[in-house]
């Protein structure tokens, strides 16, 4: 098996070491639907300026159609692209090769407190469990795969967001 993520962060890790600096990275996105009055639908631009754009819809357990994925589809997603991607790059770091790979991600949320109907009940997901099935190659040793559970778990910058969260700053701004 060919190394690549090695190969290709080699250079990485040389550079962040003498300019930490560089490793500070910043992922966006931004809303660009077009109808501002349709109380259940937007798009969403990940990447802002990339030119990809995905419609979002809203949940029918607050009265949504939905029609399109949710935020907490998306943010479902996130988890299981990230989850996949670490998992992938660091079975290519330790040389484990993989046959098959599945990320599936479940979200739990009461949107009884979205929709404001009790102050005990929270807003957002109580519960997320993200189940990884894969196939490794026979005669893979035990201890080599457990490396392989930990470390892609620990480099899922989606996952460690979610178990530590950081303080996240909403501004308003009214536009004339």
């Amino acid at each position: 098996m060919d190394p690549i993520v090695y190969a290709a962060q080699k250079p990485l890790k040389a550079r962040y070491r003498t300019a930490p600096a560089e490793a500070v990275v910043m992922d966006h996105a931004r809303t660009c639907g077009e109808s501002p009055a349709d109380p259940f639908r937007t798009q969403v631009e990940p990447m802002d300026g990339c030119g990809v754009t995905v419609a979002i819809g809203t949940h029918a357990a607050v009265g949504g159609p939905h029609d399109a994925p949710t935020p907490g589809d998306m943010l479902c997603a996130a988890l299981a692209a990230c989850q996949d991607s670490a998992v992938r790059m660091v079975a290519n770091l330790l040389g484990v090769e993989l046959a098959q790979l599945e990320v599936r991600v479940t979200a739990t949320a009461d949107v009884r407190g979205a929709m404001a109907m009790d102050p005990d009940v929270p807003v957002g997901f109580q519960a997320i469990t993200c189940d990884i099935s894969y196939e490794a190659r026979d005669g893979t040793p035990p201890e080599l795969l457990h490396k392989l559970h930990v470390a892609a778990e620990r480099c899922c910058v989606v996952q460690q967001t979610l178990k530590a969260p950081p303080p996240v700053k909403t501004t308003f701004v009214r536009r004339p």
